[in-house]
């Protein structure tokens, strides 16, 4: 991913470990990641939409793990502005929205990948 667009980090229970750990989250046009800090469980989501919303058009539904609702600073791909984010994750979807003009990146859930070791120790 060499476009830095949103990559933060949020302390939570892994769905795959169980440890609360830090989840590293990324986002950029063509996908999105968030991935367990301690045992590298990936969910990678695909855009679906780029456009202006209003606030809460693409919330995901109540779904299978928490849904995090969480703001961090970036630049819009619209308006050029550096400021706040909306960040909404949920187990199927992914959204960012500029708190200055409203532009939403939406993106839906492609696959899970939990990396493993082929060598054992």
């Amino acid at each position: 991913m060499g476009e830095k667009f949103v990559f933060m980090k949020h302390r939570a229970v892994c769905y795959n470990c169980g440890q609360d750990v830090d989840q590293v989250i990324k986002a950029v046009s063509p996908k999105a990641e968030v991935v367990c800090s301690n045992c590298s469980a990936t969910r990678i989501f695909i855009p679906k939409y780029e456009e202006v919303a209003e606030p809460g058009q693409f919330e995901p539904p109540i779904s299978c793990y928490e849904i995090w609702q969480l703001e961090t600073g970036a630049t819009c791909k619209n308006c050029k502005v550096t400021g706040p984010h909306e960040i909404i994750i949920g187990c199927n979807n992914f959204s960012t929205r500029c708190n200055n003009c409203g532009y939403t990146h939406f993106y839906k859930f492609d696959m899970e990948y939990v990396g493993q070791c082929p060598i054992e120790e």
